[in-house]
């Protein structure tokens, strides 16, 4: 034989192997069909990642340049499977299909910015190796399955319901919670313990936050739990979790603060919005000892008295909010001559000779028959 013929077979050798070792395998093609035929298919545009899903050819196999152009990733063992499924927000709408449950390579699903419907199926759970679970906003409804593998879940802005269990604890690697935006109600389960991020903004959550909730959150740097019903007493302890940074209660119904100073003034606390709600009783002074703390919102409560002057000497400080209340007296002078100037508003309190020169004084303060209703009567002071 020629050398020609023996060169041409060795390359056709090296181009078979190279497509045998692409393949993917059988049961991810398998999956991935029955992931495609759960939308419709009037709303896969021609330009999108589902519209290049043509299954006459192998999902794995490179180059993609008509075929699975986008929307997945695959491993580089020999079969292939496939690892990640991350669609477009092109407009997909559709079941989320149980037999997904056949790719247990899949580390990562993002299905975001869709208009995907229909109960979360339960067999996500049977995953292995999945990690990280983003649905946000699409219309899924129902419950939460049990995804004790997860280390991130993103199921904002859809309609889930029901009550939040105590199961939610037994996602012992989650580090990543968002539930926001959806028609949850009840109490704020027991939390997972390895939280770093917890965000259940825009729900219908009700009753106190209990300690129990947030026992061994030693990890826990970010709440988001504003726009909710939650009410009762913000307990000291919470303030007090070590690795805490930034809380949002505004726009719940807590009627009371109560928070302690920081040993040693060891904290990491940056933000606080507790504003919009129905606390009563004096400006707690005690934010003024978390020593990074530079972003307090409090306004439109129910505070009454004068504004401690401690929070004019802090000089982290750089954003203030206490309009809406029934704070009285003068306010403290070093919020005026501090460089650059704290951001915020006094506005809309009993406060007298706050100078309208200064951005924090620009709103107006109430009229002197309400501040003196607020007081029983008497003149503020």
């Amino acid at each position: 034989m020629s050398t020609s013929f023996f060169f041409f077979f060795f390359l056709l050798l090296i181009n078979l192997t190279f497509t045998a070792q692409s393949l993917t395998h059988p049961s991810d093609i398998s999956a991935l069909k029955s992931f495609k035929s759960s939308i419709k298919p009037t709303s896969i545009p021609p330009y999108s990642c589902l519209a290049s899903w043509n299954f006459t050819s192998d999902p794995c196999s490179a180059p993609h340049i008509t075929h699975f152009t986008c929307g997945l990733s695959c491993s580089d063992s020999n079969p292939s499977f496939i690892t990640q499924i991350t669609l477009d927000p092109a407009g997909y709408s559709g079941t989320l299909s149980p037999l997904i449950s056949g790719l247990t390579q899949l580390s990562d699903l993002d299905l975001s910015d869709n208009n995907f419907f229909g109960p979360i199926p339960p067999s996500l759970s049977s995953l292995p190796k999945l990690n990280t679970l983003t649905l946000r906003s699409n219309s899924f409804s129902g419950s939460i399955p049990n995804l004790a593998r997860l280390t991130s879940l993103d199921l904002s802005h859809n309609s889930l319901s029901g009550v939040l269990s105590n199961t939610l604890s037994a996602l012992t690697k989650l580090k990543r919670l968002d539930l926001s935006f959806n028609k949850f109600t009840g109490p704020i389960p027991k939390l997972p313990p390895n939280l770093l991020e917890l965000a259940i903004k825009g729900n219908s959550l009700s009753g106190s936050i209990s300690k129990s909730a947030f026992n061994e959150l030693t990890q826990l740097s970010v709440v988001e739990l504003s726009e909710n019903s939650l009410s009762g007493t913000i307990q000291p302890w919470f303030f007090l979790l070590p690795s805490l940074q930034q809380v949002n209660l505004a726009n719940n119904s807590f009627t009371r603060v109560e928070i302690w100073k920081p040993s040693n003034k060891n904290s990491d606390l940056v933000a606080v919005d507790i504003g919009f709600n129905k606390i009563e009783g004096p400006l707690p002074v005690n934010f003024a000892y978390y020593p990074v703390l530079s972003s307090l919102t409090l306004r439109y409560n129910r505070l009454r008295g004068p504004i401690p002057w401690e929070f004019s000497k802090k000089a982290t400080l750089k954003r203030l909010y206490l309009d809406g209340n029934y704070l009285n007296g003068s306010p403290p002078t070093g919020f005026f001559s501090v460089q650059p100037p704290v951001s915020g508003s006094l506005g809309d309190n009993c406060l007298r000779a706050c100078p309208v020169s200064s951005e924090l004084c620009l709103k107006s303060q109430k009229s002197t028959s309400i501040c003196r209703q607020a007081y029983g009567g008497k003149p503020r002071s």
